[in-house]
This record gives structure tokens, sequence and C-alpha cells, in this order.
């Protein structure tokens, strides 16, 4: 049944925002630079890599998802400790598609009303039509949400393209059919059933609120003893309590979960506060104040019984450490993604032998290895060996480019290069067992260095 007022509107609101995110991120494009892709967004699982805008993450930092997940983890519980089950409310994905949905059913077989009437009809080309045209527009609605989702993990310019003239890959077809199928199934039959009987969170969401959480509350302090509006103006006559319910149904007929909330607050509940909006559009037309279904506390119901003024805890300390836990996981992601790296440097001793003493008296180790440059355009790195005496000379096996006795060493973009490293001790040096040593690579342009350790060996 629809309905209109303050949290219909936050609710459509929320809609047109996060499908217009979810249906047009994919276009965006954002500059990267050469050999690297232009779309914002991006999953490129052919290349290993995320792009969101300019954070670029890589295989190696699985990290960063596991702190999306705590911070999206914890941000549901401060939702529910601030007012129950809002996110089921307002951003679940099944409440908004269902949304979608019932706005498309009422479009085109009106209103509960009609619709019932529509229901008991005979089949006529105009039911039969009706139904078509709302079957059909479901699952175009179904299809583009498919179709939006595997844009998230190709260019989608080209992706749509190759869809269109029956040449993207099949995963690309197979996925978009399982999505507009699921998407059909649960927005368009399963609705409220998903949120009633499928989903674990109202069986969580109910262990982990509290008496201060805001809930959508049937004032019922107020409401009783609940009656027509006629049987409670001839009850005021007599000078007889009669509450501001006028026992009208309208509360429950517009539940997208066919909860009563004058029955008190129930797991089924979704706190969408449509059952606000419908309460508060009969209280104006029958000339009673607002607000008899509200985000309240059974606290606050008790403090007005006892002629207290309602007290509401939205800053307490189970909201302060949800979101001190938001704001510190975080800090640390951005942390760390500020002073990551952009190079990598790895060692491998050889094993065998573990050293070589050669004819003048001088040791030689070799090494294998590898240089990582993350960057998509091709750098030159510095190789320098610190630990050893002077006089120690490094050579990079086939690499020509030196500096100061450094061998400059080439890798290209978003690469690996692998070469093989000789570090010899002059000769007529002492040199223990086995010393420390620590190679360091730096970046030719911007600096940057990036070091490992391992050791060099001697008799």
């Amino acid at each position: 049944m629809a309905v209109k007022g303050t949290f219909r509107k936050i609710k459509w609101t929320l809609l047109f925002l996060t499908l217009g995110v979810y249906y047009f991120l994919p276009f965006i494009r954002y500059d990267r630079g050469p050999n690297a892709p232009d779309q914002a967004v991006l999953v490129d699982l052919a290349g290993r890599r995320g792009y969101f805008f300019f954070i670029e993450i890589w295989p190696q930092e699985v990290y960063y998802l596991t702190g999306l997940l705590i911070i999206a983890a914890v941000a549901l519980f401060l939702m529910n400790a601030v007012a129950g089950r809002i996110w089921c409310g307002y951003l679940c994905p099944q409440t908004v598609w269902t949304d979608l949905f019932l706005w498309v059913e009422r479009k085109v077989e009106g209103d509960r009303r009609d619709r019932i009437l529509l229901d008991k009809a005979p089949w006529t080309a105009g039911k039969v039509a009706r139904r078509a045209l709302k079957h059909f527009l479901w699952l175009m609605i179904a299809w583009w949400t498919g179709g939006a989702w595997v844009l998230y993990f190709a260019d989608a310019p080209t992706l749509v393209y190759d869809l269109a003239t029956f040449q993207a890959p099949v995963s690309a077809y197979m996925w978009i059919g399982i999505l507009t199928a699921t998407t059909y199934l649960l927005a368009g039959h399963m609705r409220e059933q998903v949120c009633i009987y499928m989903c674990p969170w109202p069986r969580i969401q109910a262990a982990l609120t509290d008496e201060k959480a805001l809930n959508v509350t049937y004032r019922w302090d107020r409401g009783e003893p609940r009656g027509s509006l006629k049987q409670n103006k001839a009850l005021e006559l007599q000078g007889l309590p009669a509450g501001d319910c006028v026992d009208c149904h309208q509360c429950f007929q517009v539940c997208p979960t066919g909860v009563d909330i004058r029955k008190g607050t129930q797991l089924d509940c979704i706190q969408c506060g449509l059952c606000i909006d419908a309460c508060d559009n009969i209280m104006e037309k029958v000339g009673k104040p607002k607000g008899l279904i509200a985000y309240d506390t059974d606290e606050n119901i008790e403090r007005r019984i006892e002629g207290k003024e309602p007290v509401y805890e939205i800053v307490r300390v189970r909201t302060v450490i949800y979101a001190a836990v938001i704001a510190v996981v975080g800090a640390i992601m951005l942390f760390a993604l500020l002073t990551r790296d952009f190079a990598g440097i790895n060692v491998i001793h050889d094993r065998n032998p573990i050293f070589v003493t050669q004819s003048d008296g001088s040791i030689r180790n070799g090494y294998t290895v590898r240089l990582l440059n993350k960057r998509t355009h091709t750098r030159h790195f510095m190789l320098h060996v610190e630990g050893m005496p002077l006089d120690t000379t490094v050579e990079a096996v086939g690499i020509d480019s030196m500096f100061a006795g450094r061998p400059i060493v080439e890798v290209g973009p978003d690469t690996t290069r692998e070469i093989r490293v000789l570090v010899t001790s002059p000769a007529g040096v002492t040199m223990p067992k086995s010393t420390e040593i620590t190679f360091r690579l730096t970046e030719s342009v911007m600096g940057e260095v990036v070091t490992t350790d391992d050791y060099f060996k001697a008799p």
C-alpha cells in the first residue's frame, strides 16, 4: 500500500542514490596514466588488481578487504545500537530492490485495493496485458542488475558492446543470468519472506540491541484504549478514557513485513518507519497530535506515564566503542595505504655452493634477486649492498649499466625482474663466517627505497 511522509521520502532518496551509484558507477572514468585501466571502480581479475579511483589494491594486500569487512560489521552494530534494524529498513539490497519492484507493481496494476480486485477479476486481455507488462519490467530491472554487476569486472563500455554483439565471455552471460533470476525471484516474489525467514541478521540483531536503542514504537500510553473515531469521541463525552488510536489498520497495511506494531516490538519489523508516516497522516486527518508511532524506547513510555521528560541516549558507551573501533581500523588502513611501497625486492642466497673462494683470496657469494615494480611505467633501480667492507664489488649478471660501481636495473611496468647478483669481498680481508648484509634498492627518479636483509658467508 502506498504511503506518503517523511520516512517514505528518506527511503526514496536512498533508493535513487544507492541504485544510481550501483548502475552507473562502472561508467565513470578516472585517468591513472599509461598502461592502466581508466575505469574508476574496477576489479581486474586478469591483472590481479582492484581499483577505486586513486586507490590500487594488489593481491597480497588482502588485509584491506579484512579491514573493510571489520568496518562494515561494526558499522552494522553501530546502526543497530542507535536505531535497531535501520540497515534493513533503508539500505539492505533486499529492501531497496523490493521497494523498486513494488513501485513498478503499483504503477502497472494500481494500489492495494486495485490489485486485490484485479486478482479476483477473470482473465481478460487487459489483465493479461497488465500482468505481462509488470513481469516484463521486473525482468528488465533484474537483467540490468545482473548486467551492472559484471561491469565491475571488465571495462564497462567495451563489455556492453561485447554483450550486445554476443562476443562477451560465457561467464559474463552466465552471471547475468544468475543475478537476473535471483533478483527477479527475491525482489518480485519472495519479498518480505527473505527478511522474515531467510536472513540471519534479525536473530543476531535481537541479541545485540539494548533498552537505549531507538525502535519503531507504538506509544500505547497514549493510544490505548483504541477504538474507532466515533467510539473514542463518545467515550470522551462520557468522561471515560479514550486513546488516540482509531484502529484504522493503516500501520500494518503499509508494513512491508505485515507487522502490527501495536503488539509491541517484533522480530519481523525492519524499522523502515512507513507505519509512522501512515499513522501521522491519519492523526493529522482526525485532528490528533502526530507521533503516536515513532522512533522511541519503552523506557521513555514509562517515563511519560510517570510525568517525566523522555531521554534519548544515542551517545553512550556502546556507540562510542563501536565508533572508536571504526575510527581505529580506518586509521590503520589509511596509514598502511599512505606508507606502502611501490617497489619490492626479494633475495635468495645460493644454497650450493654457499660461497666460493677465488684464486686471489677474495670470497664470492651468489644471490638470486627479484625486483618488483608496482607502477604502470618503466622504472630504473640502483642496487647497493650495505654491511660489507670497502672495495666490495657487486655484479649483476647481464647488467651493463652502472653508477658509482652500483648496477642500474630496468624493470618494466607492473612486473618483476629476476637477476643474478654476485657479491665479492676484497682479497686480504678476513670475513666472519656469517655477516648480515642489506640489499638496498633505490628508484632513480622519485628516490623510493626498499630493503631486505640476507647474509654473506665465508670460510
